[in-house]
């Protein structure tokens, strides 16, 4: 939207190698590195368009995706060893993130990134979520793929929204009522989640 508004402003010019970098870097994650299905041919004319400007790609890569600490790590591990489940009748894979876990992890804002995405590599798996209990309210993340719109389900059960299949939310319930809502909802989802 962004990149729109200043070329149909009359301002392409303006576009220089730092601001193709940090465009570059938006539409890169808003994508998912250009995997999501609403990657239109658009998107990568656009990314062509500020490819001329010179600035390195994989270096906007790179400060993104391979700058972590280690604890962010461990976390991660952690995380998909004792806080994932798998709901094979529904599809969909769930990980509940307790705040201690955060504690003892040393966990930052942003260091959860990209976390949701990983249940969804998984054979079968259409939805995946992330609810992170951080203390004043529970934050969720939704992933999908195919047909299943997380848009409509995080606005309809998490009072939230997004894009078709990426899509977020929050709550201030509980962690485990938060968990409970989100296995009905996956419940009453089941013929979308299994078609």
């Amino acid at each position: 939207m962004v990149y729109d508004f200043i070329v149909s402003s009359c301002h392409t010019k303006k576009i220089n190698k730092d601001v193709a970098e940090c465009l570059y870097a938006g539409v890169m994650t808003d994508t998912g590195s250009f995997r999501f299905n609403s990657t239109s041919a658009d998107v990568h004319t656009m990314v062509a368009m500020l490819k001329e400007t010179g600035f390195d790609h994989s270096q906007v890569h790179e400060n993104l995706f391979d700058n972590f600490l280690e604890s962010r790590f461990r976390f991660f591990g952690n995380v998909l060893l004792n806080r994932m489940e798998l709901f094979y009748e529904y599809n969909t894979a769930l990980i509940a993130i307790p705040q201690k876990d955060l504690i003892k992890f040393n966990v930052k804002t942003g260091d959860t990134e990209g976390l949701v995405n990983f249940p969804l590599s998984i054979k079968g798996i259409k939805l995946a979520a992330v609810i992170i209990d951080r203390g004043d309210e529970r934050k969720s993340s939704f992933r999908s793929k195919g047909g299943f719109d997380v848009n409509t389900f995080a606005r309809k059960y998490f009072n939230g929204g997004g894009h078709f299949n990426a899509a977020g939310g929050n709550n201030i319930e509980q962690l485990s009522e938060v968990i409970k809502k989100f296995k009905k909802a996956i419940e009453e989802n089941k013929e979308q989640l299994t078609s």
